[in-house]
């Protein structure tokens, strides 16, 4: 699989320098399912309702949409992720009850498009603006977005397959950048509890003005916690006491 980078023509890929960020994660998780069998395919994952076939096959799909997206920015055609919910969900429920090889497969596939995706983009599409969700409904972004949407599916869903790759092993680079994201993003909503976020080694969050709890740990716990892939064992809580309830992350 020729080297993905998280961004164009970066480099902190936070693993071998001879591979980028989304190349490195891809291989990753597709070293896990290939070390799953039926029973475990079947197995419930850490997304609710889903399977680890369920994740697998959402994480081939996922790679098609964003594929999408970008051959949007690289021709300025609108070519929505998803036409819709129901046809995302659809395409999920259609792979589920595949062999462990053919679900492998897909995720060599699907990728290996992504890749074909990154490399047709010319220099001036990176900066395109393209609309993510269903039928194009979401948010606008520059299309060099794309590749980190991809790496950040990836990182986490890796997680939700519940079989032995968790937020500790998840590279710096990538904890660094999407620790920062959650943060500014959980500040501005509003069904985000106050707290004060202490980073080992950083600094202070502030979810909040005014926050009654301080919530510490490591940066890979941290991110754990508040994208709920991680029920936050290891992080201290001041006063002492519980951690506080989060919304869900997306």
């Amino acid at each position: 699989m020729p080297t993905v980078n998280a961004e164009p023509m970066s480099h902190d890929s936070g693993d071998s320098p001879a591979a980028g960020p989304v190349t490195a994660a891809t291989e990753r998780l597709i070293a896990t399912a290939a070390a799953l069998d039926d029973a475990d395919l079947t197995a419930p994952s850490l997304c609710p309702g889903w399977t680890r076939a369920h994740v697998l096959t959402h994480v081939a799909r996922n790679a098609d949409a964003l594929s999408n997206l970008l051959s949007w920015a690289r021709t300025g055609r609108e070519n929505p992720m998803y036409p819709s919910l129901e046809a995302r969900d659809a395409d999920i429920q259609a792979g589920v009850a595949r062999s462990p090889a053919e679900v492998v497969d897909d995720l060599h596939v699907s990728a290996d498009r992504f890749v074909r995706a990154v490399m047709e983009m010319p220099d001036d599409g990176w900066e395109r603006q393209v609309r993510r969700g269903f039928a194009a409904t979401g948010e606008p972004l520059p299309g060099r977005r794309v590749l980190w949407l991809r790496l950040r599916e990836l990182e986490i869903h890796h997680v939700d397959l519940d079989a032995g790759y968790e937020p500790g092993h998840w590279p710096s680079a990538f904890v660094r950048r999407a620790l920062d994201e959650t943060v500014r993003a959980f500040g501005r909503r509003d069904d985000v509890p106050a707290i004060a976020l202490e980073v080992d080694g950083g600094g202070v969050e502030h979810l909040g003005p005014d926050a009654p709890v301080t919530v510490a740990g490591g940066p890979a716990e941290l991110l754990g916690w508040l994208t709920g892939r991680s029920p936050g064992a290891g992080l201290r809580v001041q006063p002492p006491g519980g951690l506080p309830a989060l919304p869900a992350w997306l």
